[in-house]
C-alpha cells in the first residue's frame, strides 16, 4: 500500500505521519497540486490526500492502483467527482472535524454585524465616544435568521441561533422538512430571502450552488439585512456583492470565504460595511487534530480496500 499527500500546507505533519507507522503503511509528503505533477509523483498511489491540488480525468484514469482521494475538510471542489465514479475511485472528505468552529464563526460574525461592532471598535479606539454612529441597530430576538444548507454546519449554527431567541427559517434543496428540528421553518429561497433579516450560507461549493448569490438574490433581500457567507468562495458573487453593499441594498455582509484566495480585488474592503476573515471559521486546535487524523485514517481505509466512513460517490 502507498499513499501520498499531494499537498498541505498544515505547519506540523506529525500526527498524518504517527497514524500511517502505526499501521505501517509507506506514506509519501509532496508539494505538487497540478494534474501532470501528480501523474508523475504518484503513479504507484493507492490513495491520495489533498488540500488544493486538482485532481482532474487525467488524474484518475492515469493512476491505476487509485481506489481513493480523501481532501483535508469539507469541499472537493477541485475534484472531478463524474470521473472518479467512472474510473472506480472513492471521493472522500472529512464532514464532521470543525462543526461547531465554522457554526460558532459565523455567529461571531452576526454578532459582528448586528452589533456593528467593527466601527465602534474603530471609532472608541480612536477616541470617538459615540454610540450614535451606530444607529440603527435591531434587537436580535425579534430578528429573523436564515440558513441556506441544513447540513452539520447549518443545523448547528440554527440551534444556536434558536437558543439565544431568533426565529429560524431555512432553506436546503437536499433536506426533508420532517428531519428538522421543529424550531426551523422550513421555506423555500425565495421566502428566505424576502423575511431574513441575517442569511447565514452553509453550503458546498457545487455547479448549482456557484453564483448562488447574485444581483438578482440581492434585490430580493431586506435593506436591513446581513449576509455571512463562511461556506466556499464562488457561492456569492463578489462583484453583485460589492454593488449591493455600495448602493445599501443590503445591509452588510461578511465574508470567510472568497473566490480567489486571498483576494486580489480588494474593493470589498474599502466599504465600511464589509468584514472579512482569512478562511479562519474551520481552526481551532482540536480541529486542526481531529482533520489531521480522520483524513489520514480514511486514506488507510481506502488504501485496504475497506469501506471509508465518509464516500461521497456511493
Amino acid at each position: 500500500m502507498k499513499i501520498y499527500i499531494t499537498d498541505c500546507d498544515h505547519e506540523s505533519m506529525d500526527i498524518e505521519k504517527k497514524t500511517f507507522t502505526k499501521e505501517g503503511v509507506d506514506f509519501e509528503i509532496l508539494n505538487v497540486t497540478q494534474p501532470e505533477d501528480i501523474i508523475r509523483a504518484c503513479h504507484d498511489a493507492d490513495a491520495l490526500i489533498l488540500q488544493y491540488a486538482t485532481i482532474s480525468d487525467n488524474v484518475l484514469s492515469s493512476l491505476k492502483n487509485l481506489k481513493g482521494v480523501v481532501r483535508y475538510g469539507v469541499g472537493v471542489n477541485t475534484i472531478d467527482i463524474e470521473s472518479a465514479t467512472k474510473n472506480n475511485v472513492a471521493v472522500c472528505n472529512v464532514p464532521d472535524y470543525g462543526t461547531n468552529e465554522v457554526a460558532d464563526h459565523a455567529l461571531a460574525l452576526i454578532m459582528a454585524l448586528a452589533r456593528k461592532l467593527p466601527l465602534l471598535i474603530k471609532d472608541t479606539k480612536s477616541n470617538i465616544w459615540a454610540y450614535e454612529k451606530a444607529i440603527p441597530i435591531y434587537r436580535l430576538q425579534e430578528q429573523t435568521a436564515g440558513i441556506i444548507g441544513l447540513g452539520r454546519i447549518g443545523l448547528s449554527l440554527a440551534k444556536k441561533l434558536h437558543g439565544i431567541g431568533l426565529k429560524v427559517i431555512g432553506f436546503d434543496p437536499l433536506a426533508k422538512k420532517e428531519q428538522l428540528p421543529d424550531y426551523i421553518d422550513f421555506v423555500s429561497l425565495d421566502e428566505l430571502l424576502a423575511h431574513s433579516d441575517i442569511i447565514s450560507l452553509n453550503l458546498p461549493l457545487t455547479k448549482s450552488t456557484e453564483n448562488l448569490i447574485d444581483s438578482k438574490e440581492f434585490s430580493k433581500m431586506k435593506s436591513n439585512c446581513y449576509l455571512v457567507n463562511t461556506a466556499r468562495g464562488g457561492i456569492v458573487n463578489e462583484e453583485a456583492l460589492y454593488q449591493a453593499l455600495l448602493n445599501h441594498t443590503i445591509a452588510g455582509a461578511a465574508l470567510d470565504v472568497f473566490k480567489q484566495e486571498p483576494p486580489t480585488d480588494r474593493k470589498l474592503f474599502s466599504l465600511d460595511n464589509f468584514i472579512a476573515t482569512p478562511h479562519a471559521a474551520w481552526y481551532s486546535e482540536q480541529s486542526q487534530q481531529d482533520l489531521k487524523r480522520k483524513a489520514a485514517e480514511e486514506a488507510i481505509r481506502l488504501a485496504k480496500g475497506e469501506k471509508p466512513l465518509y464516500c461521497l460517490n456511493k
